[in-house]
């Protein structure tokens, strides 16, 4: 009888022989250099103890599961009803598995009281992280020589342009024979290359050009995401503050952090953040994609998989494929915003009845609640927002409803700001100005509002 671990191990074993082979014959064909070579063969092999080290990231994050692991599949969404053991757990397939976000400062906030003793969760502390399967050899080579190895050249020539402009020297001649150069050889090094095609009348900006060429970052490098999991939160601030954590436990370990959340300027619409985390052991770089998002956006991306197909394979599609995902995307962020506001309707009585409570003390039940921080918006706008809130508050036009006995102007404010403040850590904010929640209740009204003055000052 064959141990099924041991069936396993063989499997992956054999799987990283194809993968490397893959990546050999591309290097023999030219499609890359040695230099990649290199260093996806270091990606792509030992991927049993790569995957064994993915796992162990996750559970230094998060804990034990909550719930058994199941598999996966990715392209229809769809969980396999079977539960699966650690041991099954291999880098060629996918994965689900459930934990709670213990340091979640949302935590226990958001619930809605049914009958009798039942309560139903408006928002949880659980996050469903999606370990996905090592990427695809081939899918990982065209990446690296049909995306990432155009956007270099181009990289490539802009610095060498900048350089020579800076320096009152004409480019034009070199400019043509990098272009020449890269296009028929696969180039991992621009300094190197560029460096070898300067005359010696050049050797006073030499310096300069290595220096701005050495920060572009090589093709092979570009690729990150051999090794990728997702993680869906149900708020931003449970994401920001998964990320603050591993960045705090492990700074050594952290390659890139992007943050595309609040990023309206995104073509596409998309939103969500990136971390990049390093898994390699001994020495080695192996970069792990930490994908961070939303369940409500990650239920429309989902139908955008369609779109994206025909992007990479008809390009004359890509204009209706692109304007698809944009209408789906920003689909996403409006059904965010509508549970935003529901939480913002939930949380006014208890905010309230908390600063009344406390009589201008700390709101000590309230600890932990989402911070302000500048990295998501400049202090100078929170501020600007902060007084319009003062403003109508003070006419008036802002009051908190139901309230047990008439309120200060100053009670009411400070109920407020903190609405507004929570509003701004954790709604997404959007492009489109025509589009406002509808305005039954006074926490809808002002929930528009905040975002109405957020918009306006995105567009000044």
């Amino acid at each position: 009888m064959i141990d099924a671990k041991q069936d396993v191990l063989a499997t992956t074993i054999a799987h990283d022989g194809v993968c490397r082979g893959a990546i050999r014959d591309a290097c023999s064909a030219g499609r890359i250099d040695d230099i990649a070579r290199e260093y996806m063969e270091t990606l792509y092999t030992n991927s049993m103890d790569l995957c064994r080290e993915v796992f162990l990231y996750i559970g230094k994050c998060f804990g034990a599961p909550k719930a058994p692991v199941r598999a996966y599949e990715v392209a229809t969404d769809t969980i396999i009803n079977k539960p699966i053991t650690i041991s099954e757990i291999n880098p060629l397939s996918t994965y689900l598995v459930n934990h709670r976000l213990d340091t979640d400062p949302m935590r226990n906030q958001f619930f809605m009281a049914t009958s009798g003793h039942k309560i139903d969760l408006a928002v949880s502390s659980i996050v469903s992280v999606i370990v996905g399967a090592q990427k695809d050899v081939y899918r990982a080579i065209d990446k690296v020589t049909n995306k990432y190895y155009p956007k270099y050249t181009d990289e490539t020539i802009e610095t060498v342009r900048r350089v020579f402009e800076k320096n009152d020297e004409p480019s034009d001649a070199i400019i043509a024979r990098i272009t020449e150069l890269f296009e028929h050889k696969f180039i991992s090094d621009a300094s190197v290359a560029v460096l070898e095609m300067l005359g010696p009348g050049h050797q006073k900006i030499a310096t300069e050009l290595v220096r701005e060429l050495d920060k572009l970052i090589p093709p092979h490098k570009r690729l990150r995401d051999v090794w990728r999991i997702k993680c869906l939160f149900d708020l931003v601030p449970q994401a920001r503050t998964f990320i603050d954590y591993i960045c705090n436990a492990w700074p050594e370990k952290v390659i890139d952090v992007r943050d595309k959340f609040f990023d309206i300027s995104n073509p596409r619409g998309y939103r969500d953040a990136k971390l990049i985390l390093n898994i390699g052991t001994d020495g080695k770089i192996i970069p792990m994609e930490i994908i961070c998002q939303v369940r409500t956006f990650f239920e429309f991306e989902h139908k955008t998989h369609t779109a994206y197909e025909q992007i990479r394979g008809d390009k004359t599609n890509k204009g209706t494929a692109e304007t698809t995902t944009e209408l789906l995307h920003t689909a996403g962020v409006k059904k965010y915003n509508k549970m935003i506001s529901s939480c913002v309707s939930d949380l006014f009585d208890r905010i309230g009845w908390n600063i009344l409570y406390n009589n201008g003390n700390e709101d000590m039940l309230f600890e932990g609640f989402p911070r302000f921080t500048p990295i998501y918006y400049p202090v100078d706008i929170a501020d600007i927002i902060f007084k319009k809130v003062d403003s109508a508050v003070e006419n008036e036009i802002f009051f908190v409803e139901n309230a047990p006995l008439k309120l200060s102007k100053e009670q009411n404010i400070r109920i407020f700001r903190w609405m507004a403040k929570f509003i701004l850590v954790t709604a997404m904010p959007y492009a489109d100005s025509d589009w406002v929640l509808p305005t039954d209740t006074m926490s809808d009204k002002f929930f528009s509002f905040v975002m109405a003055e957020l918009l306006r000052q995105y567009k000044k």
